[in-house]
């Protein structure tokens, strides 16, 4: 028998489908900004041979010339991510939700089980919780991943005011470097997610929206 179970609670999703638009905004204004300082090339000998950013992708988007815009943008709503994190983590904690989403001692080595089911080269379906081990150990990393950029962001935002920060970030440089990083990681972990929700199926999606599932008893 069919049953409805409640899965995700409103603010877990509230905070969840918000950080979409916020993210999509930072990683554009971003970019707005990265045109004007385009220093980071794969370079062989000195010579550089791939830059991130080609002139046509900058071109294509219309990224020239718009600094001010971008700059404006970014740190008009780096407050709005900063808040929405805040409030999950908090929601989080004070909850008892973290129990759930947080690795154990076996998640890394289950975590490995998941991704070879999902590659369909292992047959058995690992354990499924709320969350299985792959998605503690990649939901457990955002969060890490958006407290960097919020400590990395600052410190290239404020470098004088806040020496201090940027001095435990290896400085100016290498602040920028991480926070450089972690939007790559970003891309990167989108993209995997939306295939990963695909794999799951509608029911996991639902979850998301609405808030519950429905379950073979």
């Amino acid at each position: 028998m069919k049953i409805i179970k409640d899965k995700h609670p409103l603010l877990i999703r509230w905070t969840h489908w918000v950080n979409f638009p916020l993210l999509a905004i930072m990683i554009w204004s971003g970019l707005l900004i990265y045109w004007a300082n385009d220093v980071y090339t794969i370079t062989i000998a000195g010579h550089p041979i791939i830059r991130f950013f080609p002139d046509w992708f900058n071109t294509l988007l219309d990224i020239p010339q718009r600094l001010a815009e971008g700059m404006a943008f970014h740190f008009f709503f780096m407050w709005f991510f900063f808040l929405n994190g805040l409030l999950y983590i908090g929601y989080t904690l004070f909850s008892g939700q973290w129990r759930s989403l947080l690795p154990n001692r076996h998640s890394f080595r289950d975590a490995w089980q998941v991704v070879l089911h999902d590659l369909h080269i292992r047959k058995t379906s690992p354990s499924q919780g709320k969350y299985n081990a792959a998605q503690r150990v990649a939901y457990t990393a955002i969060i890490l991943m958006g407290t960097g950029s919020i400590i990395t962001g600052l410190a290239i935002y404020k470098p004088v005011q806040l020496y201090w920060l940027c001095w435990l970030c290896g400085g100016y440089h290498f602040a920028r470097i991480l926070h450089f990083t972690l939007t790559i990681g970003y891309v990167l972990f989108f993209v995997i997610h939306v295939v990963q929700v695909i794999i799951a199926g509608w029911d996991n999606f639902r979850a998301m929206v609405a808030g519950f599932e429905v379950v073979e008893e």
